[in-house]
């Protein structure tokens, strides 16, 4: 389970990383607060950061429950999947939003994976 709470980390980690990224494109493209719409490459980071977030509210409890009903090594497996896609989604979207696709896609998997995995997990421990 620890290298489940590693994992756990590592993606509010970089969840923070995200926001502390929006920040500095803010000042650098000249988006005053509140404002959330601007410059284009501004509002690339700001979309990195807020579909993390939405992403975020399946992957943590699908990573939990998963470690704790299925298998704790395979959740951080899959957890670092998930983070290695958020990384390429932050990546390539910040550059060309067209090319996202893998980034996106990576991490959904393995959040869904997840996700499935615990629910399977937990009908094979009722019956």
């Amino acid at each position: 389970m620890l290298y489940v709470i590693v994992v756990l980390v590592l993606a509010l980690l970089q969840y923070s990383f995200f926001s502390f990224m929006v920040g500095s494109a803010r000042g650098k493209f000249q988006v005053n607060a509140p404002a959330v719409t601007g410059h284009e490459v501004f509002e690339r980071y700001y979309r990195v950061q807020q579909n993390t977030l939405e992403q975020l509210i399946i992957f943590i409890p699908a990573l939990l429950l998963f470690a704790t009903y299925a298998h704790a090594l395979s959740a951080a497996v899959l957890g670092v999947v998930y983070l290695l896609g958020r990384q390429l989604y932050y990546t390539t979207y910040i550059k060309d939003p067209k090319s996202r696709g893998l980034g996106f896609v990576t991490g959904f998997l393995a959040s869904h994976i997840l996700l499935l995995g615990a629910l399977v997990a937990v009908i094979m421990q009722l019956i």
